[in-house]
Protein backbone atom coordinates (compact mmCIF):
# COMPACT_ATOMS: atom_id res chain seq x y z
CA UNK A 1 0.00 0.00 0.00
CA UNK A 2 1.52 3.38 -0.96
CA UNK A 3 2.81 5.56 1.84
CA UNK A 4 1.57 9.12 2.28
CA UNK A 5 1.82 11.22 5.41
CA UNK A 6 -1.50 12.99 5.76
CA UNK A 7 -3.09 14.63 8.84
CA UNK A 8 -6.28 13.04 10.10
CA UNK A 9 -8.33 16.19 9.61
CA UNK A 10 -7.18 16.84 6.05
CA UNK A 11 -9.63 18.03 3.45
CA UNK A 12 -7.26 17.31 0.56
CA UNK A 13 -8.40 15.25 -2.43
CA UNK A 14 -8.85 11.50 -2.07
CA UNK A 15 -5.55 9.71 -1.37
CA UNK A 16 -3.88 6.92 0.62
CA UNK A 17 -4.53 6.60 4.34
CA UNK A 18 -2.24 8.25 6.89
CA UNK A 19 -0.23 5.91 9.09
CA UNK A 20 -1.84 7.31 12.22
CA UNK A 21 -5.18 5.84 11.15
CA UNK A 22 -3.87 2.38 12.10
CA UNK A 23 -3.91 3.31 15.78
CA UNK A 24 -7.64 4.02 15.52
CA UNK A 25 -8.45 0.80 13.67
CA UNK A 26 -6.41 -1.73 15.63
CA UNK A 27 -8.55 -1.78 18.84
CA UNK A 28 -11.61 -2.48 16.66
CA UNK A 29 -10.19 -5.69 15.17
CA UNK A 30 -11.33 -8.32 17.73
CA UNK A 31 -14.98 -7.27 17.71
CA UNK A 32 -14.91 -6.56 13.96
CA UNK A 33 -13.67 -10.07 13.26
CA UNK A 34 -16.58 -11.51 15.25
CA UNK A 35 -19.08 -9.27 13.49
CA UNK A 36 -17.76 -10.24 10.06
CA UNK A 37 -17.92 -13.92 11.06
CA UNK A 38 -21.59 -13.61 12.03
CA UNK A 39 -22.54 -11.78 8.83
CA UNK A 40 -20.62 -14.10 6.51
CA UNK A 41 -21.88 -17.34 8.03
CA UNK A 42 -25.42 -16.01 7.95
CA UNK A 43 -25.11 -15.14 4.25
CA UNK A 44 -23.10 -18.27 3.36
CA UNK A 45 -24.17 -21.21 5.53
CA UNK A 46 -21.51 -23.45 3.99
CA UNK A 47 -18.88 -21.38 5.80
CA UNK A 48 -20.71 -21.88 9.10
CA UNK A 49 -20.28 -25.65 8.63
CA UNK A 50 -16.62 -25.18 7.81
CA UNK A 51 -15.99 -23.05 10.91
CA UNK A 52 -17.47 -25.83 13.05
CA UNK A 53 -15.35 -28.46 11.32
CA UNK A 54 -11.70 -29.53 11.64
CA UNK A 55 -10.49 -26.57 9.56
CA UNK A 56 -12.44 -23.98 11.52
CA UNK A 57 -9.49 -22.68 13.54
CA UNK A 58 -7.30 -22.29 10.46
CA UNK A 59 -10.05 -20.32 8.73
CA UNK A 60 -10.43 -18.00 11.72
CA UNK A 61 -6.68 -17.40 11.80
CA UNK A 62 -6.77 -16.60 8.10
CA UNK A 63 -9.51 -14.02 8.54
CA UNK A 64 -7.66 -12.43 11.46
CA UNK A 65 -4.43 -12.39 9.44
CA UNK A 66 -6.13 -10.67 6.51
CA UNK A 67 -7.62 -7.90 8.65
CA UNK A 68 -4.50 -7.43 10.76
CA UNK A 69 -2.39 -7.21 7.61
CA UNK A 70 -4.54 -4.33 6.34
CA UNK A 71 -3.93 -2.39 9.53
CA UNK A 72 -0.20 -3.25 9.47
CA UNK A 73 0.08 -1.88 5.92
CA UNK A 74 -1.57 1.37 6.98
CA UNK A 75 0.86 1.67 9.88
CA UNK A 76 3.85 0.62 7.78
CA UNK A 77 3.34 0.28 4.01
CA UNK A 78 6.47 -1.89 3.69
CA UNK A 79 5.14 -4.51 6.13
CA UNK A 80 5.63 -8.07 4.79
CA UNK A 81 2.51 -9.85 3.56
CA UNK A 82 3.93 -13.34 3.12
CA UNK A 83 1.65 -14.99 5.69
CA UNK A 84 -1.42 -13.18 4.39
CA UNK A 85 -0.61 -14.06 0.78
CA UNK A 86 -0.15 -17.71 1.63
CA UNK A 87 -3.37 -17.79 3.62
CA UNK A 88 -5.37 -16.22 0.79
CA UNK A 89 -4.00 -18.71 -1.71
CA UNK A 90 -4.97 -21.49 0.69
CA UNK A 91 -8.51 -20.14 0.80
CA UNK A 92 -8.64 -20.30 -2.99
CA UNK A 93 -7.24 -23.82 -3.10
CA UNK A 94 -9.75 -24.91 -0.50
CA UNK A 95 -12.64 -23.58 -2.58
CA UNK A 96 -11.39 -25.60 -5.55
CA UNK A 97 -11.00 -28.75 -3.45
CA UNK A 98 -14.54 -28.27 -2.16
CA UNK A 99 -15.83 -28.08 -5.73
CA UNK A 100 -17.12 -24.50 -5.44
CA UNK A 101 -16.49 -21.63 -7.80
CA UNK A 102 -14.74 -18.44 -6.68
CA UNK A 103 -18.09 -16.65 -6.49
CA UNK A 104 -18.78 -17.69 -2.89
CA UNK A 105 -15.38 -16.66 -1.55
CA UNK A 106 -15.51 -13.44 -3.52
CA UNK A 107 -18.92 -12.67 -2.04
CA UNK A 108 -17.62 -13.37 1.46
CA UNK A 109 -14.66 -11.03 0.96
CA UNK A 110 -16.89 -8.21 -0.23
CA UNK A 111 -19.42 -8.74 2.52
CA UNK A 112 -16.58 -8.53 5.03
CA UNK A 113 -15.47 -5.28 3.43
CA UNK A 114 -18.97 -3.81 3.74
CA UNK A 115 -19.10 -4.78 7.43
CA UNK A 116 -15.70 -3.15 7.97
CA UNK A 117 -16.82 -0.02 6.14
CA UNK A 118 -19.95 0.15 8.27
CA UNK A 119 -17.80 -0.04 11.40
CA UNK A 120 -15.41 2.58 10.04
CA UNK A 121 -18.27 5.03 9.58
CA UNK A 122 -19.19 4.69 13.26
CA UNK A 123 -15.59 5.11 14.31
CA UNK A 124 -15.21 8.08 11.99
CA UNK A 125 -18.16 9.81 13.60
CA UNK A 126 -16.66 9.22 17.07
CA UNK A 127 -13.31 10.68 16.01
CA UNK A 128 -14.87 13.40 13.81
CA UNK A 129 -12.91 12.17 10.81
CA UNK A 130 -13.34 14.06 7.57
CA UNK A 131 -15.50 12.70 4.71
CA UNK A 132 -12.41 12.74 2.49
CA UNK A 133 -10.55 10.48 4.91
CA UNK A 134 -13.49 8.07 5.04
CA UNK A 135 -13.59 7.99 1.26
CA UNK A 136 -9.88 7.23 1.27
CA UNK A 137 -10.53 4.43 3.73
CA UNK A 138 -13.26 2.96 1.55
CA UNK A 139 -11.07 3.18 -1.53
CA UNK A 140 -8.11 1.55 0.23
CA UNK A 141 -10.33 -1.16 1.72
CA UNK A 142 -11.88 -2.28 -1.54
CA UNK A 143 -8.51 -2.10 -3.31
CA UNK A 144 -7.18 -4.38 -0.56
CA UNK A 145 -10.10 -6.77 -1.01
CA UNK A 146 -9.38 -6.91 -4.74
CA UNK A 147 -5.86 -7.92 -3.84
CA UNK A 148 -7.11 -10.67 -1.51
CA UNK A 149 -9.42 -11.97 -4.24
CA UNK A 150 -6.57 -12.00 -6.75
CA UNK A 151 -4.37 -14.01 -4.39
CA UNK A 152 -7.16 -16.47 -3.69
CA UNK A 153 -7.84 -16.83 -7.39
CA UNK A 154 -4.19 -17.77 -7.90
CA UNK A 155 -4.59 -20.59 -5.38
CA UNK A 156 -7.92 -21.59 -6.87
CA UNK A 157 -6.56 -21.87 -10.41
CA UNK A 158 -3.44 -23.67 -9.19
CA UNK A 159 -5.54 -26.27 -7.39
CA UNK A 160 -7.85 -26.64 -10.37
CA UNK A 161 -4.90 -27.18 -12.67
CA UNK A 162 -3.33 -29.75 -10.36
CA UNK A 163 -6.66 -31.44 -9.82
CA UNK A 164 -7.31 -31.56 -13.56
CA UNK A 165 -3.87 -32.98 -14.30
CA UNK A 166 -4.21 -35.51 -11.50
CA UNK A 167 -7.67 -36.52 -12.65
CA UNK A 168 -6.46 -36.93 -16.23
CA UNK A 169 -3.59 -39.09 -15.03
CA UNK A 170 -6.01 -41.27 -13.07
CA UNK A 171 -8.32 -41.57 -16.09
CA UNK A 172 -5.40 -42.57 -18.31
CA UNK A 173 -4.43 -45.18 -15.72
CA UNK A 174 -8.02 -46.45 -15.76
CA UNK A 175 -7.94 -46.66 -19.56
CA UNK A 176 -4.67 -48.60 -19.45
CA UNK A 177 -6.09 -51.07 -16.93
CA UNK A 178 -9.19 -51.65 -19.04
CA UNK A 179 -6.96 -52.29 -22.06
CA UNK A 180 -4.49 -54.49 -20.17
CA UNK A 181 -3.69 -57.70 -21.95
CA UNK A 182 -4.04 -59.66 -18.75
CA UNK A 183 -7.09 -59.52 -16.49
CA UNK A 184 -6.78 -56.44 -14.30
CA UNK A 185 -7.82 -56.64 -10.65
CA UNK A 186 -11.45 -55.63 -10.45
CA UNK A 187 -10.76 -53.74 -7.25
CA UNK A 188 -8.14 -51.56 -8.96
CA UNK A 189 -10.56 -50.58 -11.72
CA UNK A 190 -13.35 -50.02 -9.20
CA UNK A 191 -11.10 -47.77 -7.08
CA UNK A 192 -10.12 -45.65 -10.09
CA UNK A 193 -13.75 -45.40 -11.18
CA UNK A 194 -14.63 -44.09 -7.72
CA UNK A 195 -11.75 -41.60 -7.68
CA UNK A 196 -12.53 -40.23 -11.12
CA UNK A 197 -16.32 -40.42 -10.94
CA UNK A 198 -16.36 -42.59 -14.07
CA UNK A 199 -19.02 -45.31 -14.37
CA UNK A 200 -17.77 -48.62 -15.76
CA UNK A 201 -20.04 -49.47 -18.72
CA UNK A 202 -21.04 -52.93 -19.93
CA UNK A 203 -19.88 -52.13 -23.46
CA UNK A 204 -17.25 -49.84 -24.94
CA UNK A 205 -16.05 -48.65 -28.32
CA UNK A 206 -12.34 -48.03 -28.81
CA UNK A 207 -11.01 -45.56 -31.34
CA UNK A 208 -7.52 -45.46 -32.82
CA UNK A 209 -6.36 -41.96 -33.73
CA UNK A 210 -3.56 -41.09 -36.10
CA UNK A 211 -0.76 -39.11 -34.43
CA UNK A 212 -0.36 -36.28 -33.79
CA UNK A 213 -3.77 -35.65 -32.32
CA UNK A 214 -5.20 -32.94 -30.08
CA UNK A 215 -8.54 -33.06 -28.31
CA UNK A 216 -10.82 -30.04 -27.96
CA UNK A 217 -12.03 -30.62 -24.41
CA UNK A 218 -14.88 -28.17 -24.75
CA UNK A 219 -16.39 -30.22 -27.57
CA UNK A 220 -15.55 -33.64 -26.12
CA UNK A 221 -17.97 -35.60 -23.96
CA UNK A 222 -16.84 -35.80 -20.35
CA UNK A 223 -17.11 -39.59 -20.15
CA UNK A 224 -14.39 -40.25 -22.73
CA UNK A 225 -11.19 -41.93 -21.56
CA UNK A 226 -8.34 -40.51 -23.60
CA UNK A 227 -4.64 -41.06 -24.15
CA UNK A 228 -3.48 -38.93 -27.06
CA UNK A 229 0.09 -38.67 -25.75
CA UNK A 230 0.76 -42.33 -26.49
CA UNK A 231 2.76 -43.28 -29.63
CA UNK A 232 -0.51 -44.73 -30.94
CA UNK A 233 -3.17 -42.31 -29.64
CA UNK A 234 -6.49 -43.81 -28.68
CA UNK A 235 -9.66 -43.15 -26.74
CA UNK A 236 -12.55 -45.06 -25.25
CA UNK A 237 -16.22 -44.23 -25.68
CA UNK A 238 -18.67 -45.86 -23.25
CA UNK A 239 -21.30 -47.84 -25.15
CA UNK A 240 -21.97 -47.74 -28.86
CA UNK A 241 -20.99 -44.91 -31.17
CA UNK A 242 -24.27 -43.37 -32.30
CA UNK A 243 -24.73 -40.36 -34.58
CA UNK A 244 -24.43 -37.91 -31.68
CA UNK A 245 -21.13 -39.45 -30.60
CA UNK A 246 -19.75 -39.40 -34.13
CA UNK A 247 -20.67 -35.74 -34.49
CA UNK A 248 -18.99 -35.00 -31.17
CA UNK A 249 -15.79 -36.76 -32.27
CA UNK A 250 -15.54 -34.81 -35.52
CA UNK A 251 -15.77 -31.59 -33.50
CA UNK A 252 -13.46 -32.68 -30.67
CA UNK A 253 -10.79 -34.04 -33.06
CA UNK A 254 -11.24 -31.79 -36.10
CA UNK A 255 -7.83 -32.58 -37.59
CA UNK A 256 -7.74 -36.21 -36.52
CA UNK A 257 -7.92 -39.36 -38.64
CA UNK A 258 -9.82 -42.02 -36.71
CA UNK A 259 -10.64 -45.69 -36.99
CA UNK A 260 -13.62 -46.77 -34.91
CA UNK A 261 -13.36 -50.23 -33.41
CA UNK A 262 -16.28 -52.55 -32.80
CA UNK A 263 -18.54 -52.07 -29.78
CA UNK A 264 -17.64 -54.93 -27.46
CA UNK A 265 -18.07 -56.00 -23.82
CA UNK A 266 -15.71 -53.95 -21.69
CA UNK A 267 -13.56 -57.01 -21.00
CA UNK A 268 -12.77 -57.16 -24.76
CA UNK A 269 -11.79 -53.50 -25.08
CA UNK A 270 -8.25 -54.39 -26.16
CA UNK A 271 -9.63 -56.34 -29.15
CA UNK A 272 -11.70 -53.37 -30.30
CA UNK A 273 -8.58 -51.20 -30.22
CA UNK A 274 -6.48 -53.85 -31.99
CA UNK A 275 -8.95 -53.99 -34.88
CA UNK A 276 -9.12 -50.20 -35.09
CA UNK A 277 -5.33 -49.93 -35.25
CA UNK A 278 -5.22 -52.64 -37.90
CA UNK A 279 -7.65 -50.62 -40.03
CA UNK A 280 -5.28 -47.63 -39.88
CA UNK A 281 -2.43 -49.91 -40.97
CA UNK A 282 -4.49 -51.12 -43.92
CA UNK A 283 -5.27 -47.51 -44.81
CA UNK A 284 -1.55 -46.73 -44.78
CA UNK A 285 -0.85 -49.72 -47.04
CA UNK A 286 -3.55 -48.69 -49.49
CA UNK A 287 -5.88 -51.65 -48.89
CA UNK A 288 -8.62 -49.51 -47.33
CA UNK A 289 -9.51 -46.10 -48.68
CA UNK A 290 -8.60 -43.23 -46.38
CA UNK A 291 -11.29 -41.16 -44.69
CA UNK A 292 -11.42 -38.89 -41.61
CA UNK A 293 -13.57 -41.42 -39.77
CA UNK A 294 -13.45 -45.12 -40.72
CA UNK A 295 -15.62 -47.82 -39.16
CA UNK A 296 -14.16 -51.26 -38.55
CA UNK A 297 -17.59 -52.80 -39.10
CA UNK A 298 -17.43 -51.71 -42.73
CA UNK A 299 -14.23 -53.74 -43.25
CA UNK A 300 -14.70 -56.89 -41.18
CA UNK A 301 -14.04 -59.33 -44.02
CA UNK A 302 -10.89 -57.44 -45.00
CA UNK A 303 -9.70 -57.49 -41.38
CA UNK A 304 -10.30 -61.23 -41.17
CA UNK A 305 -8.71 -62.15 -44.49
CA UNK A 306 -5.61 -60.04 -43.80
CA UNK A 307 -5.35 -60.71 -40.08
CA UNK A 308 -2.28 -62.97 -40.41
CA UNK A 309 -0.07 -62.24 -43.45
CA UNK A 310 2.32 -65.10 -42.75
CA UNK A 311 -0.53 -67.59 -42.45
CA UNK A 312 -2.03 -66.25 -45.67
CA UNK A 313 1.24 -67.02 -47.46
CA UNK A 314 1.10 -70.59 -46.16
CA UNK A 315 -2.53 -71.01 -47.19
CA UNK A 316 -1.85 -69.57 -50.64
CA UNK A 317 1.05 -71.94 -51.10
CA UNK A 318 -1.19 -74.89 -50.21
CA UNK A 319 -4.36 -73.89 -52.07
CA UNK A 320 -2.56 -72.82 -55.25
CA UNK A 321 0.01 -75.60 -55.28
CA UNK A 322 -1.66 -77.10 -58.37
CA UNK A 323 -0.59 -74.14 -60.54
CA UNK A 324 2.83 -73.58 -58.94
CA UNK A 325 4.67 -75.27 -61.80
CA UNK A 326 2.95 -73.34 -64.58
CA UNK A 327 4.57 -70.33 -66.25
CA UNK A 328 3.89 -67.03 -64.51
CA UNK A 329 1.84 -65.53 -67.35
CA UNK A 330 -0.43 -68.56 -67.78
CA UNK A 331 -0.72 -68.99 -64.00
CA UNK A 332 -1.83 -65.39 -63.59
CA UNK A 333 -4.54 -65.79 -66.27
CA UNK A 334 -5.84 -69.05 -64.82
CA UNK A 335 -5.89 -67.76 -61.24
CA UNK A 336 -7.77 -64.61 -62.28
CA UNK A 337 -10.30 -66.72 -64.19
CA UNK A 338 -10.71 -68.99 -61.19
CA UNK A 339 -11.26 -66.00 -58.92
CA UNK A 340 -13.95 -64.57 -61.20
CA UNK A 341 -15.68 -67.94 -61.38
CA UNK A 342 -15.62 -68.38 -57.59
CA UNK A 343 -16.91 -64.81 -57.14
CA UNK A 344 -19.72 -64.93 -59.71
CA UNK A 345 -20.44 -68.55 -60.76
CA UNK A 346 -21.32 -66.77 -64.00
CA UNK A 347 -21.66 -68.03 -67.54
CA UNK A 348 -18.79 -67.99 -70.01
CA UNK A 349 -20.24 -64.87 -71.58
CA UNK A 350 -20.58 -63.07 -68.23
CA UNK A 351 -17.09 -64.04 -67.14
CA UNK A 352 -15.67 -63.11 -70.54
CA UNK A 353 -17.08 -59.60 -70.16
CA UNK A 354 -15.43 -59.23 -66.77
CA UNK A 355 -12.11 -60.64 -68.01
CA UNK A 356 -12.29 -58.84 -71.32
CA UNK A 357 -11.81 -62.09 -73.28
CA UNK A 358 -13.93 -64.19 -75.66
CA UNK A 359 -16.36 -66.65 -73.99
CA UNK A 360 -14.58 -69.49 -75.79
CA UNK A 361 -11.36 -68.47 -74.05
CA UNK A 362 -13.20 -68.68 -70.74
CA UNK A 363 -14.42 -72.19 -71.54
CA UNK A 364 -10.90 -73.27 -72.45
CA UNK A 365 -9.48 -71.89 -69.22
CA UNK A 366 -12.21 -73.49 -67.13
CA UNK A 367 -11.49 -76.90 -68.67
CA UNK A 368 -7.83 -76.39 -67.84
CA UNK A 369 -8.68 -75.42 -64.25
CA UNK A 370 -10.90 -78.47 -63.80
CA UNK A 371 -8.07 -80.66 -65.03
CA UNK A 372 -5.42 -78.96 -62.86
CA UNK A 373 -7.39 -78.62 -59.60
CA UNK A 374 -9.63 -81.67 -59.92
CA UNK A 375 -11.67 -82.38 -56.79
CA UNK A 376 -10.39 -79.21 -55.11
CA UNK A 377 -13.06 -77.26 -57.02
CA UNK A 378 -15.76 -79.80 -56.19
CA UNK A 379 -15.26 -80.24 -52.46
CA UNK A 380 -17.08 -77.38 -50.64
CA UNK A 381 -14.44 -76.90 -47.92
CA UNK A 382 -11.54 -76.91 -50.39
CA UNK A 383 -13.37 -74.57 -52.71
CA UNK A 384 -14.13 -72.16 -49.84
CA UNK A 385 -10.48 -72.16 -48.72
CA UNK A 386 -9.34 -71.42 -52.28
CA UNK A 387 -11.87 -68.61 -52.64
CA UNK A 388 -10.82 -67.05 -49.30
CA UNK A 389 -7.15 -67.16 -50.30
CA UNK A 390 -7.81 -65.55 -53.66
CA UNK A 391 -9.89 -62.78 -52.08
CA UNK A 392 -7.18 -62.09 -49.51
CA UNK A 393 -4.45 -62.05 -52.15
CA UNK A 394 -6.44 -59.61 -54.26
CA UNK A 395 -6.93 -57.30 -51.25
CA UNK A 396 -3.24 -57.41 -50.47
CA UNK A 397 -2.33 -56.74 -54.10
CA UNK A 398 -3.98 -53.32 -53.80
CA UNK A 399 -1.18 -52.22 -51.52
CA UNK A 400 1.66 -53.41 -53.75
CA UNK A 401 0.05 -52.86 -57.13
CA UNK A 402 1.08 -56.38 -58.18
CA UNK A 403 -0.93 -59.37 -59.30
CA UNK A 404 -2.34 -61.66 -56.59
Amino acid sequence: MPHLIQPLDTEDPLGPLPQEFAAIMRPELPSLIKEIGVEVTRAYPEYARLLDGPNGQAIRVGVEQSLASFVDLVAEPSSPTTLRDDMCRRFGRFEAYEGRSMDTLQGAYRLGARVALRRAKKVGQSYHLSPTLMLSFADALFTYVDELESLSREGFLEAQSQSGEHSEALRRRLLHLILAGRPAPGSAIADLCEQTGWTLPEEVTLIAVRAPAELDRLSADRDLLVDLSAPQPHLLVPGALDDARRSMLTQALPAGRMAIGLTVPTALACESLRWARRVLELVDSGVIEDDPLIRCEDHLLTLWLLSDPALLDQLAQRELAAVAGISATRRERLVETLRIWLDTRGTAAQMGALLDVHPQTVRYRMRSLETIFGDQLVDPESRFATEAVLRALRLRSRATGTSP
